[in-house]
């Protein structure tokens, strides 16, 4: 089922693959950028987290995921959050 991305704040994705390759550990995740329940998704293939309220602490946060190997675009990838409120968007 695709997973609804909020507008107004970015929301990052992760290859499930990717994101078990780097031993990437959710409650780390969460504690770093203060996530809500709701706020970390998985469906399928895809692990979403946000929308994400500190711009800096994601800008950490993809810093590290490329020293970790994890490439942008193949990887994951950043959705701004820069879209008006009427537009619904879901990825999957």
């Amino acid at each position: 089922m695709p997973i609804s991305i909020p507008p107004e704040h970015p929301t990052l994705f992760v290859r499930k693959g990717a994101w078990e390759r780097a031993g990437l550990v959710r409650a780390a995740i969460d504690e770093r950028l203060g996530l809500t329940e709701e706020e970390f998704r998985v469906e399928g293939e895809l692990v979403a987290i946000g929308p994400i309220h500190d711009e800096e602490a994601l800008g950490a946060l993809v810093d590290d995921l490329e020293q970790l190997g994890l490439v942008y675009f193949d990887d994951y990838f950043e959705l701004s959050g820069n879209w008006p409120n009427w537009l619904r968007v879901h990825a999957s």
